[in-house]
């Protein structure tokens, strides 16, 4: 818009210098000629007879000397019956008064007009000078506001810019933030399932210890009571339908009946429970000594104990 006004103001004012031109051009050419003018009237003798009113009757083409003037020298110059109408026209001088009394109108008439024409060729100055300013000015007062604008909109762009490649920045930082959000919760997640897997295997286990530790502790209460064959067929009903056949090999074997019933009664608790520490324990009592089987089994107790714990 500035831009604009500036073309346009710089359009009307050349528009204006040309008709200053031009105008003032016709005043300084009229103010010449008048000047001109006068000097011939003013200089010529009273005696002469004849005189040349070329300057004079150039006066008649200049476009700003009024109708009225232009008349007057026509009636002046047509005082000589042998002036014709083209430039340096030679006339014959009237007698010295009658000349000077005619010449005296028209000298003070051109007189009028230079003064006028010279008034109004200084306004003009003044009015060409005051529109030149004025125009200098708006010219001024425009570029200035096209260079603010100018700089106001390169650091707004700088700005745009700057935040544009934040922008671009944060989006960046958010997508790493995200996608490590994404594997940590992936993380967490397996590690949750680890730990909650570990944790149905570790009460399993528990579970499992507390039932082989029973076991054994029954066991253990079996053998070292007096009445063993007693308890025995309390704790170890499984045991009373043991064949006679198989009483009478592990007779044969060498081991007492109790240690056979013990290690049959472990074998069964360790098919029911799954369990391969009392199986182990059922191979070892029917091993070892009997004698050994309670230090063993106390032994075992505790390592369990210290597992579930």
């Amino acid at each position: 818009m500035w831009t604009g006004d500036t073309k346009a103001a710089t359009k009307v004012r050349e528009i204006e210098k040309a008709d200053y031109d031009a105008t003032h051009k016709d005043y300084s050419e009229s103010v010449d000629a008048l000047e001109r003018a006068i000097s011939v009237l003013k200089k010529q003798a009273y005696d002469r007879k004849q005189a040349s009113f070329a300057q004079v009757s150039a006066l008649k083409s200049l476009s700003l000397i009024p109708a009225e003037a232009k008349r007057t020298i026509d009636a002046f110059l047509a005082q000589d019956p042998e002036e014709s109408a083209s430039e340096g026209l030679a006339v014959s001088a009237p007698e010295a008064n009658a000349y000077e009394f005619q010449s005296h109108g028209v000298i003070e008439m051109l007189e009028k007009l230079l003064d006028k024409f010279i008034d109004e060729r200084t306004t003009l100055e003044k009015e060409e000078m005051n529109a030149r300013h004025a125009f200098e000015m708006l010219v001024q007062d425009l570029k200035a506001q096209i260079d603010q604008a100018t700089q106001d909109r390169d650091e707004k762009a700088e700005t745009k810019a700057k935040k544009l490649q934040a922008k671009a920045d944060a989006e960046a930082d958010l997508q790493d933030t995200i996608t490590t959000r994404d594997a940590d919760q992936k993380y967490l997640d397996d590690l949750t399932a680890t730990c909650e897997q570990k944790a149905s295997d570790f009460e399993s286990r528990q579970q499992l210890r507390a039932e082989e530790i029973e076991s054994i502790e029954k066991a253990i209460e079996i053998i070292s009571s007096n009445a063993v064959s007693g308890n025995a067929d309390k704790h170890l009903p499984t045991l009373v339908q043991t064949k006679a056949a198989a009483l009478a090999q592990l007779r044969a074997d060498g081991r007492s009946p109790i240690q056979a019933r013990v290690a049959q009664y472990f074998q069964e608790q360790g098919r029911q429970l799954n369990s391969r520490v009392l199986s182990a324990l059922a191979v070892r009592v029917s091993d070892d000594p009997f004698k050994k089987v309670k230090k063993m089994i106390k032994d075992l107790i505790v390592r369990l104990m210290e597992e579930a714990n």
